[in-house]
Order: C-alpha cells, then structure tokens, then sequence
C-alpha cells in the first residue's frame, strides 16, 4: 500500500471579516489585511491590491496583532505624584488631564509662546503637529528628523529638489545597476526587497556599500566594506575617475543641471562666486548658437558647458568649470584616498567604471514622445540604467550634508536621475528648494506664529535670529551654528533647555519620542537634566508633558501622561501635505482607521490635540463662535484646508466624490477609502512620468493635482547658490555675518560644491581608534517592537558586533564580554565575532537594551540585563575646546545628529553580572506582563 499523504487545510477559515488599514510597524506603510473574529484581530496579513507592498508582509507586519495585546500599554491618563523619575503616578480622568494641560499652557501662548517646546518623533503626522504648533504661536517645533536623516533629505532637496526614501526610487523595471550606501534594513523594507528580487532576476547586479554586511549587503554582488565616515571622499574619487576618463552625459548636464550657468567671478565683491542672473532673477548661460548670455529657459537654448564671458575686465565661467578644476585635482585620485576609505585604488576605479559601462554602454530607449520646458519636443527618453539607493548610514556623520550632495552630484553626471533605468522622484517631488516654504519664527503673545515653523534656508536672511542676533528657537536650528537645519535638531532641546541656552522654557511636551532612553545621545545626563533642580528645589525644566501609547522610558520622567492608541484603534493620515505613499509612476496617499475600539480609557494623540487646541481658543481649532472645530481628527482629515480646495487627503474630494487632488471637502470621504483598502491612486499619465522636473505633460498633471499652483521647472543645482551666500557673509559681506570664531568654520565646510572633510580629529582618533555604529534590525524599528512578543524573541538581547581582527588583537571570543570606552563613557557588553565587517568597525543592533521597569518587562528580562545601548557612550556635545563654548555632536551644516562619528576603543573585561551600565530600575505605571502571553481567537 502506497503512503497516503494527510490532507491539510492549507488556507483555514481564520475570520468572519476583514477590514483593511495601512501598517504602523516601520515606516514603509504598507497595506494590511485585518481579519476579525468575534470582534477581535485574528490574524494580519499583506494587502494584494496596495501599491506599496502589493501584498508582501515583513515579521513587523505580521507581529502588529502583538501591538493591540501589549501589556505594556498606557491605560490611563496619569499625574506625577513622586519625584521625576521615580515612576509614581495618579490615574486621573481625561477631563482633569486636559484642564492640567491648559492650565499650563494657556498663561504661555497669552504672554510667550517661545516657552512652550513641542517636539515629536517618528509619528508621520507632521503637518498635522506642525499646524498645531504654528496655532499655538510657539517657534520651537520640529520632529525626529534632526537626529535622523535631515542630511538626506535636505541635501537631496537643495541639490535636486527631492531625495531616497520616501521622495523617490529606483527604476526597478528598467535599471541593470543598483548601488546602495548606508542602508539597513529597517527603512522601506518590502519595497526594496520585492525591488532587489526583481532586478536579480533580470540578471541587475547589486553593489552595497556599508561597513556592516547584513541586510540588503549581504544579497549584494559586491560588498564595500567602507571606512565609516568616508562615503564622500570614495564617492568624490569616483567623480574624478569619471570626469578624467570623460565618462560623463554632457548634454544632460548642459540641458538640466546648472553646469552651464556662468559664476560671477568678482574678487573681493559682494556677488563673487554668486550665480549670473538677468533683470528677472533667471541664472544665465552662454547659448552655443548666439554665443550670449541667455536665460536658462528661453525656448530654444542650448547652454554651452565650455564657454565663457567677458565682462567688467573679469573671465566668468560656468559651474562645470569650476567642477573640473576641483574634482580633477588629484587629492581625488583613487591612490590618495584609498588608505583613508579602507577600499584599494584599483577597487574605486574598477566599481566607476562599471558604473559608466552600464550607464553609458547599456544605454536604452523608450518610444515616449515628451516636451520639456523650453518646448522642445523629444521623439525618445534615453534611459541610463544605473540607480542609486541612501539612508541613515551616510547622513549621521558630520560632514553628511556634503556627502549626501556628492552622492546626488555622482548620480547627476551619470544623468541618472528621472530617466528610464534611474532614481525617480514621486510625487509631491520633485520641486526645487525655492519652492518650499522658509522657516518662520516671529511670535506674538496670544496669536498664531507668523509662518511654518520648518523650511529651507536660501541665505542669511532667512536664519531664526532675533533682533539681537541670538538664537529664535530653543534648538538653534536655522542659526549660524546650524542654518540649513530643515528638520531642527530635537536631540538639543533638552540640552539646550536644561542649559538655559539661549533662552528657560516652562513647558516640554513631547510625543512618542523616547528622550530618556534609545532616542537621546548621552543617556546619562539626559536623565540627570530631567530631573535636576534649580537653588530653590523646582526642577530646571519646569513641567513635562508626554503621550504615548507604551510605558516607555520617557513616561517616568513626564509631569503628565496622555495616553495615545494603538495604531489599529485610531485614525491616521498618511497625506501629500507631509509623507505619502506615493510611486514613481503613481500620486497615492493612505489612512489608518479604528479597526478596533480601545479597550482602555486612550485616546488618539491627534484627536487629543483637537481637544486641547480649542479649549486653549487656538484659530485653527475653534469656530467662529469658540466651538470646538474638529471632533477628533478624522473630522479634521476631511474637512481641513490647508488652502482652497487643498486638504489632507486627495482623493474621493468635491461633493460628490469625484474631484481629485484639488475640491471642496467630501463627508464620505473616509468612507471612500475604508471601501478601496485605505488607500487612493492616481497615476500620472503615460509620457509623462520621466523627466518630471522638466516634462511640460508632468508639470500640468501636478498643477491639476494641487502639488504645485503653477509649473515649477528648474535645474538641478550642482553649485549651491545658498551655501555661497553663507561663505560671503563670513567673508564680511551683508547686514548680517555669523560670529568671528565661526567665519573659518563656514569658508572650510560650506563650500557650494560638494567637498568632503575628515570628522576624526574632533573624536581624538589616535586614543579612540575604532568606530562603533549602530543599526536597526528589520524586526525592529526605532523601538516600537520593544513590547511585542513574538518579536522579543527575534531580539531579546544584542550582542556587540566585532571584526576579526580586533578579536584576535584583544584576546576574544564569542561570548566573552568587552569594555568599551569613548571620549564620553564606557559600557561593558557581550560579544561576537563577525568576519564581514570592516576591521576597525564595532557594532549592534540599536534599541534592543531596554531600563528596568519600563516596557512592563520584568527586572530579570534579557534586554535589561543582556541588552545595551551605545547611547551611553554619546554626547549631544563635542569634547570641550577650551573656548566656553558648546559645540553641537552635529553637521555644522544641518545640524543632524552625528551618531554615527563616535570613536572607541576597546579591550576584554571579566564578565559582570549584567551589562553595564545598570541603571536603578523604574516603577512601572502599568505593573509588570504576565510570564506567558498567548492569544488566541474564536474557537
């Protein structure tokens, strides 16, 4: 008798319903299926029909059922009734929470708004808080981006009016290359896989460059075992090898990019070095037909790359000029960079020359006929198939700002950007920095602030000064310290705060952002200015208010807690005014919606701020007659206006529902979308979807979409005008000029064209030798899964990372523990060793370390006493220069957080009896988690 095989239900009845949201377990937002049964969540699993994940699911994903089960889930709001710190709290009603809240707030915005500091994390709902704050009148606002990735992004913007990640993507149908730097696998985590398989089965290759080989580096072909800290400095080599070899697409730079626009070229004036313009403000080039200055868009032109122009007794050359001369200069050259970036000269020529083989060589067309936006008809799109990929990993550095602009300037002479095979831009982007708002900070007693808080800086006009020149807000962001810092910087607030400098604040308010833990550099002290206290026993910092939907570190150190929800429980707007999910080829935003009820007394951070906006009398959130104006915040998602016809979301607007991007205000508009999966999509028209910043067919579609009121070409800008006006202004030009001892500082890192400068002698290399970094694991991001327990047992503990060759060095093996001392701190931890990796190069997997008592964890869980942060050995400030001065851990460009400069040393340590250091533990406001925590649902 032949075996006979069982038979297997292999897709079970699971659910008596389904209902579908978008994801909250990283920041991909990916489409979800929920499946209910007898009310409760099931099971979760991917949305075929979303345009994100077109239904793959990550663990994260998966997991998010765990989320709505933590016990470590806020229950109530609570009132401080112990020391900070101490963890001891009143349950309070909502109403008592509320009147607290206004009680400390309303005095502020009557007599000074600047006291208030509200600050969030990664709580992708920024314009929403934004506008908040702006009502409020308080200049100090910002989210988690200034010690995330503003390198990124603001150099993306300024340089090419959009940036990786959410801004844009590969090419995947088309691109035969895919080259990526810094990127763990934490960020747009299933795009990027599905992108990777995709390419691999064409037969792409795949080169990452990272010191760390996990993730997407460890399915690369080619792995680049960096130096950290030297992207720029490899990626300006790689420029100089193609700009030697002549391996560069001259007519997209001539067409596109302001190469070809002439530099004023006045010694000593105050225009020198400033971009050549005529009466209406337009950048001039030298049109090879005329052989004159001309305007960049006038019909017809073709901007010649190599001419010059005489004028006043001066030689003015183009920017491509000035390229040449600096990137040709053979400090650039493979063997004088190669010892620094860890990588041999013959690699660095041999990676840009497959770089140009497969750009240039692999070249492609597509039938698409296209106008640009001089009116020139194109019968063809010539398609590059080379695509670039960048995160975290070169933008936490000091000089990220500079080396994301190399990266972008590497793409743009490949003439790789918004053609077929390239990096594309989604929608709203691109649009070039001018067309951003500038950062505001004018306050009024008892009115709204004068302007968006956050914005993009074109000179210093535009810096958050006071009369008397000092710091507006209470991060310095947009100063002379830091002008260019789109996002703020909220990992100086504390600091700054604690400090009194520039200026005491009253109140903190702070949601979903873990200060007192994971999310703060020096830990330590960070907790000490929480809870330090001036002569006359009141703390420095005087009242604390937090929201979040776990007990995390943060919440003992808070005055008032307002409990947030869960991501299923609440309404959420992933919109085109701040992060969408949209696709190259495709405008597409997404909601989240109560697909459960609570089962605590919470209530959704937004909505909450409903509430509270109108009890203070806030413009925007009150009626003409002082009514509340938004019940809660799936009010305000479909009846807000940002301006006419312009609201949150997109789609489904107008009365009757048919109106897209622009229409009046819709009451079934949420509905809408609950009945199409949670998401909208509109794609752009065919023939329009390349080129987009100079496709006249695209620039009408976004007209029509309300991305832009009117046609917003532009050229990409290689030369950064702004950054030069900054160095004319420390060169004594201008009413306004930056302090003495910062004028060197400005001639040496801001230079207009990407440079790159060494962050080692400030971090004392030769005592502390070894980098140490960090990274996200792809079960895990920032510290949201830090309560869920199935993915406690992915991560419950992290080892520290080492290279072979400082185990060996060190006396080490697997197992054994190492001290680890910066110029800060020293921790003691657990170790592995981990051949690929660069040699001098410590890491682990960040957020994992968890404090005693928080996460209703017990004392003895594995994270608390195995786990460990690098937090520790980080200081928000650089070591003292003898000056009085503070000086920022930042880019002294943008302000970002340089995590990723810190230097150590390190050396075996007998084991102690758990990581070091060991903090007390806290009292935990929720109690502590059942040993076991099953779930199950229906029979």
């Amino acid at each position: 008798m032949t075996f006979q095989q069982p038979k297997v239900d292999t897709s079970p009845h699971v659910s008596d319903e389904v209902r579908k949201t978008t994801c909250y377990m990283c920041a991909c937002r990916c489409g979800i299926n929920v499946h209910m049964k007898d009310g409760k969540v099931a099971y979760i699993e991917g949305n075929k029909d979303h345009p994100v994940n077109q239904g793959v699911l990550c663990a994260k994903g998966s997991a998010g059922i765990m989320q709505v089960n933590a016990p470590s889930r806020l229950r109530k709001p609570l009132k401080r009734v112990g020391e900070r710190g101490a963890g001891d709290f009143q349950e309070i009603e909502w109403d008592e929470a509320l009147q607290i809240a206004t009680d400390w707030l309303a005095p502020l915005r009557r007599d000074n708004p600047e006291k208030l500091a509200f600050f969030t994390g990664r709580d992708q709902s920024q314009s929403f808080t934004s506008f908040w704050a702006q009502n409020f009148g308080t200049c100090n606002y910002a989210a988690h981006g200034g010690f995330c990735s503003v390198n990124m992004a603001a150099a993306g913007i300024y340089t090419m009016g959009g940036a990786f990640w959410e801004f844009g993507q590969p090419d995947w149908d088309h691109t035969k290359l895919f080259m990526l730097f810094g990127v763990a696998e934490d960020h747009d985590s299933n795009p990027i896989k599905m992108g990777i398989g995709k390419i691999k089965k064409r037969g792409a290759r795949v080169i990452g460059v990272n010191p760390i080989r996990t993730g997407y580096n460890a399915v690369a072909d080619d792995w680049v075992g960096i130096t950290p800290g030297t992207d720029g400095l490899f990626i300006l080599s790689m420029i100089h090898c193609l700009m030697k070899a002549g391996r560069m697409d001259l007519h997209y730079l001539a067409q596109y990019t302001n190469a070809p626009v002439l530099v004023n070229n006045n010694p000593g004036g105050a225009d020198h070095g400033l971009l050549m313009r005529d009466e209406n403000g337009k950048e001039l080039v030298i049109d090879r037909a005329t052989g004159k200055p001309t305007p960049f868009d006038q019909p017809g032109v073709k901007p010649d790359l190599a001419a010059t122009y005489e004028a006043n007794g001066q030689t003015h050359r183009p920017v491509f000029h000035q390229m040449a001369e600096m990137y040709l200069d053979e400090q650039y050259a493979p063997e004088n960079v190669a010892e620094c970036c860890g990588i041999p000269a013959g690699r660095i020529r041999t990676i840009a020359a497959e770089l140009a083989r497969v750009a240039f060589d692999e070249a492609f067309e597509l039938d698409h006929p296209w106008t640009d936006f001089r009116g020139e008809k194109h019968d063809k799109m010539i398609g590059r198939p080379v695509s670039f990929h960048s995160m975290r990993g070169i933008s936490a550095h000091a000089n990220g700002f500079q080396t994301c602009r190399a990266l972008h300037t590497l793409q743009i002479i490949l003439g790789t950007v918004e053609v077929p095979g390239g990096f594309r831009f989604k929608p709203p982007y691109p649009k070039p920095a001018t067309a951003h708002p500038k950062p505001h900070c004018k306050v009024t007693p008892d009115a709204p602030l004068d302007g968006p808080h956050l914005g993009f800086v074109h000179g210093p006009e535009d810096l958050a000064l006071k009369d008397d020149g000092t710091p507006a807000r209470i991060d310095k962001a947009f100063t002379w310290e830091n002008p260019m810092s789109s996002h703020g910087l909220m990992h100086m607030v504390i600091s700054n705060a604690h400090a009194g400098d520039p200026y005491k604040i009253d109140v903190l308010f702070m949601y979903m952002a873990n200060m007192s833990w994971n999310s703060s550099m020096n830990t330590r002290g960070v907790i000490d200015m929480l809870t330090d206290k001036d002569e006359n026993g009141d703390y420095v910092i005087p009242r604390i208010i937090y929201s979040d939907a776990y007990s995390s570190e943060m919440v003992a150190y808070a005055d008032l807690i307002l409990p947030d929800t869960t991501y299923l429980e609440r309404h959420d707007c992933i919109s085109l005014l701040d992060r969408p999910i949209c696709e190259a080829d495709a405008a597409a935003d997404a909601i989240r919606w109560p697909v459960i009820e609570p089962d605590r007394d919470v209530i959704g951070f937004q909505s909450m701020l409903c509430t509270l906006g109108a009890k203070l009398g806030l413009p925007g959130f009150v009626n003409e007659d002082g009514s509340q104006k938004y019940a809660d915040y799936g009010d305000y998602i479909v009846n807000h206006e940002r301006k006419p016809g312009i609201g949150p979301l997109a789609g489904w607007r107008g009365g009757d529902g048919t109106s897209v991007g622009r229409g009046e205000s819709n009451p079934n508009q949420l509905d809408r979308y609950i009945e199409n999966g949670g998401f909208f999509v509109e794609h752009i028209p065919a023939g329009a979807n390349y080129y987009k910043p100079w496709n006249t067919a695209y620039q009408d579609w976004a007209v029509g979409m309300g991305l832009y009121d009117s046609p917003q070409p532009y050229l990409f800008s290689l030369y950064s005008e702004p950054m030069r006006k900054f160095q004319l202004a420390a060169e004594g030009h201008g009413a306004r000029q930056p302090p003495d001892h910062l004028r060197a500082q400005y001639a040496e890192k801001m230079s207009p064209l990407p440079i790159w400068y060494s962050c080692a002698a400030e971090n004392k290399a030769d005592d502390f030798p070894v980098t140490a970094l960090t990274q996200r694991p792809m079960a895990m991001y920032h510290s949201w899964g830090s309560q869920n327990a199935w993915l406690r047992q992915l991560h419950g503990h992290n080892p520290l990372y080492v290279p072979t060759k400082l185990m060996r060095e060190n006396g080490l093996s697997d197992g054994d523990w190492a001290k680890v001392t910066s110029p800060h701190g020293e921790i003691t931890v657990p170790v592995l060793e981990m051949a690929a990796l660069n040699e001098n190069t410590i890491w682990t997997w960040n957020a994992i370390g968890k404090r005693k008592g928080a996460w209703a964890l017990e004392e003895n869980a594995p994270e608390a006493t195995r786990g460990f942060l690098l937090n520790h050995l980080i200081h928000e400030l650089l070591p003292p220069r003898g000056d009085g001065l503070r000086w920022a851990n930042s880019d002294p460009i943008t302000g970002q957080a340089a995590w990723f400069d810190l230097k150590v040393r390190i050396e075996k340590a007998a084991a102690p009896v758990e990581a070091q250091p060991a903090l007390d533990p806290i009292k935990s406001p929720v109690g502590t988690g059942p040993k076991n925590v099953t779930w199950k649902v229906g029979k």
